[in-house]
């Protein structure tokens, strides 16, 4: 049975087997399939996120109790969303957060404790660690589950995995998820080597490519329609996509969606260059510059070099820390390929390591064990992304069942 707000806010119904994937375009809505019809060819081109069109989904959540997984990117313009709905009646009830906290202000991997917000005394939970998926005695006085955070389209950005292991908590406990989606910065790319099984992990949670442009709501689609939840579960997500979202323009983040990635160029380069993180090369954490230089002390040429120091925010332990790091200033690089492997490639041959020049990390990171045998074999960069192309054409093909916005790919 179809609630009433499904009738009153135009959702459209997109039937995901017994579970229903509820998508809300900018527009009324007519029958499922108006809801890519609707997003197409805008003539106002001013974007409005999944938030901002507060209209759509303030009537739902009148009445309900609500959890929100949400951080510093949910925001109204200048103000939380947790304020916005606060101010209009709605009754939250806990705030869970990801990766990172509430505020965004934690080193990537740092521990985030349960505590209360300062401003609304409201419980929050931490999401990342020991506690990554909602206990069910902690959404036992919920009625409702909203996510809203800022992704940036990357298969080990973590956020993404929080958002599956929310949704299999909620299809775990027949919550529904209200989901309000924002833009992928890099909605335009599509690349990278898929995910192997095996090498699930919080960092790669499905079968799809590094960069694998989606949005979280076109994602959650996903994750629902491949049955990718435990036990073949399927959650229950109404989302209120984005208006006058256009995937083939990069978008500039409002606000940061990680300490580390700080403006654009961060979140450009963000897609191969986390795969240093699983090798002997730092990626400029612990400078003023992450994810936009990197660089090691046995680099040959001496011509560019930073220091890695502690930094409170952003990175207190940094590889290399106060040690000097030569390497390659990519702050004003213009990539013509938006994916690129001969940085890994070259700072490969320029450490002389062979197999220790890789860590543990980097399969995870690389969601497969067959991109470090090929770099170690000595095969070239278009060698490689040859080797990608089946998985990635296959991708392509699945993905298009589950698209809300207009594409190219």
């Amino acid at each position: 049975m179809i609630s009433p707000f499904l009738r009153t806010a135009a959702f459209c119904v997109v039937l995901a087997s017994c579970k229903q994937t509820a998508s809300v375009p900018a527009s009324s809505a007519a029958p499922a399939a108006a809801t890519t019809t609707a997003a197409k060819a805008p003539k106002q081109t001013t974007l409005l996120t999944g938030a901002q069109q507060t209209e759509l989904y303030l009537p739902y959540l009148q009445g309900k109790r609500v959890a929100m997984v949400v951080n510093q990117t949910s925001t109204i313009g200048k103000t939380h969303l947790v304020d916005t709905l606060l101010s209009h009646g709605v009754k939250i009830t806990v705030i869970f957060a990801p990766e990172h906290g509430f505020r965004g202000d934690a080193d990537a991997g740092a521990h985030i404790s349960n505590s209360v917000d300062a401003k609304t005394n409201l419980p929050i939970l931490s999401l990342y660690g020991s506690n990554k998926k909602p206990k069910p005695e902690q959404l036992k006085d919920v009625d409702v589950v909203l996510f809203d955070i800022q992704d940036v389209g990357v298969r080990f950005y973590t956020y993404s995995s929080t958002m599956h292991y929310v949704m299999e908590a909620c299809a775990e406990l027949n919550k529904p998820m209200l989901l309000l989606d924002r833009p992928n910065p890099i909605g335009y790319l599509i690349d990278g080597p898929m995910l192997k099984p095996e090498f699930k992990s919080f960092v790669g949670m499905n079968t799809i490519p590094i960069s694998h442009g989606l949005t979280l709501a076109e994602y959650a689609k996903m994750i629902n329609g491949e049955k990718w939840l435990k036990n073949g579960v399927q959650a229950e997500v109404k989302s209120i996509l984005v208006k006058n979202y256009d995937r083939k323009k990069f978008y500039s983040l409002p606000i940061k969606p990680s300490p580390n990635l700080p403006i654009d160029q961060s979140i450009k380069l963000y897609p191969f260059l986390c795969l240093f993180e699983g090798t002997t090369v730092s990626q400029g954490r612990g400078t003023q510059m992450p994810f936009q230089v990197i660089g090691a002390p046995y680099y040959p040429d001496k011509s560019f070099s930073f220091t890695p120091v502690p930094i409170p925010g952003m990175s207190m332990e940094p590889p290399y820390k106060n040690q000097i790091c030569y390497g390659k200033d990519l702050r004003n690089l213009d990539l013509k390929e938006p994916f690129t492997l001969s940085y890994l490639l070259d700072f490969y041959q320029a450490s002389g390591q062979k197999e220790k020049f890789f860590n543990n990390f980097f399969k995870s990171l690389a969601g497969t064990d067959e991109l470090q045998k090929q770099i170690m074999a000595g095969m070239t960069e278009k060698q490689i992304r040859d080797s990608w192309k089946p998985g990635l054409d296959a991708y392509k093909k699945m993905r298009k069942q589950y698209l809300l916005y207009p594409d190219t790919n």
